[in-house]
Parts: structure tokens; C-alpha cells; sequence
């Protein structure tokens, strides 16, 4: 086993980032569903706009790097060991089987990780995103020929909907991450210092 630079500064920067933003527009947007109130609705709704658009930003950052550096190629999806891993995970795991995957550094995402980020990606993200600019933008848009098939309601149904998708997705997440193994050494370490534990070659894979 030897120590790998697994995760790079801005991989880091962009997860932990990332995670504080939607933490916050989740807690922001129920607020504004009107499922509580903390901060009131004129302040949550200011704040929701404001980690919404730092989130864009994020996102633009992150999607420039990715391509950039050819590290997009992490969350190309594949079958190729797909059913041993749903296997693993849906008893493997409770039974003490080894995992039937090694992390490397040209590989750093399992298969089913792959669909899981995938379906975030092309699913629950747009999702979002276009349904709370239209929301955002509605005074723009309600009196053209959108505003008369594009009811609003409809708009803020999906936008609640892809919010509770998101949850559920990132419930998993942490489940997954907390829970699977020595969670500071499998997961949260190499998210914390960028390094994890590889074995031999593997370790020394070149991305991209």
C-alpha cells in the first residue's frame, strides 16, 4: 500500500464548495416552500439567490477545469463491472466480500458511482437549474408564447421536485460515505488531505 495524490487542491475546493452552497439553498429554498421559518421569507429568498448564483459560478469553474485538464473522462459512465458492484453493495457488503473494484487515479469513480453522478449531471442538475432561472426570470418571460403554455405552477413543481431529488442524492451519498468501511480512511480522508491509500501500480495510473 503507498499514500497517493488521489484528489487535487481544486478538487477539494470544488466538493467542499459545492456541498456548503447546496446545503444552503436546500435549507434556503424549504424555507421559501414555506416549510419553516428561520431566517423569514425576504431574507431566504435573497440568500437562495445569492448561493444560486455563486453555485453557477462554481459550476462554470469547475466544468472549464474539468475539460481542461481531461479529468471529465472520471464520469464517463460504463457497464463494464456494474452488476458485481450492485451486487456488492446490495449484500456483498454486509457479509464481509471484498469489494470487487480498485480505486486508481485513472479510475477514481466505481461504475455505479459513474450512473449515480451521471443521472445528477443530466437529471436533477438541469433540472434545477432551468426551473429556478425560469422562476427567477418570470417577469420576463409570462407574457410570451412560453408564459402561455408554460404555466408557472408547473415551473416551481419541478423545481420543488428536483430539490427532493437532490436531497435523496446527497442522503445516499453521505450514507455511502459514512458508512462503507473505515469511512475517515476510505472516503473522507482523500476528500480532506487528497491522498489515499493504493495498492502498487495502481496508484501510479496516469489520468487522461
Amino acid at each position: 500500500m503507498s499514500q497517493v495524490k488521489l484528489f487535487t487542491g481544486f478538487e477539494r475546493f470544488w466538493h467542499w464548495s459545492q456541498m456548503a452552497l447546496i446545503f444552503g439553498l436546500l435549507f434556503t429554498g424549504f424555507e421559501i416552500h414555506g416549510t419553516y421559518e428561520v431566517l423569514g421569507f425576504q431574507r431566504a429568498y435573497e440568500t437562495h439567490q445569492i448561493l444560486a448564483w455563486t453555485l453557477i459560478g462554481l459550476w462554470v469553474l469547475a466544468i472549464f477545469w474539468h475539460i481542461t485538464t481531461g479529468e471529465w473522462r472520471q464520469y464517463v459512465p460504463t457497464t463494464k463491472g456494474l452488476v458485481p458492484m450492485v451486487l456488492y453493495y446490495a449484500y456483498g457488503i454486509f457479509s464481509g466480500e471484498a469489494k470487487p473494484y480498485t480505486t486508481t487515479r485513472a479510475a477514481k469513480h466505481n461504475p455505479l458511482q459513474r450512473l449515480a453522478y451521471l443521472a445528477f449531471k443530466v437529471l436533477i442538475a438541469p433540472a434545477l437549474w432551468i426551473s429556478g432561472l425560469l422562476l427567477l426570470f418570470y417577469t420576463s418571460w409570462k407574457g410570451t408564447a412560453l408564459g402561455g403554455v408554460l404555466p408557472l405552477q408547473w415551473v416551481a413543481w419541478v423545481h420543488l421536485a428536483g430539490a427532493f431529488a437532490l436531497l435523496v442524492f446527497l442522503i445516499g451519498h453521505v450514507y455511502m460515505a459514512v458508512t462503507t468501511g473505515d469511512p475517515w480512511h476510505a472516503y473522507l480522508k482523500a476528500m480532506v488531505t487528497g491522498y489515499e491509500d493504493l495498492e502498487g501500480e495502481q496508484g501510479r495510473s496516469r489520468v487522461g
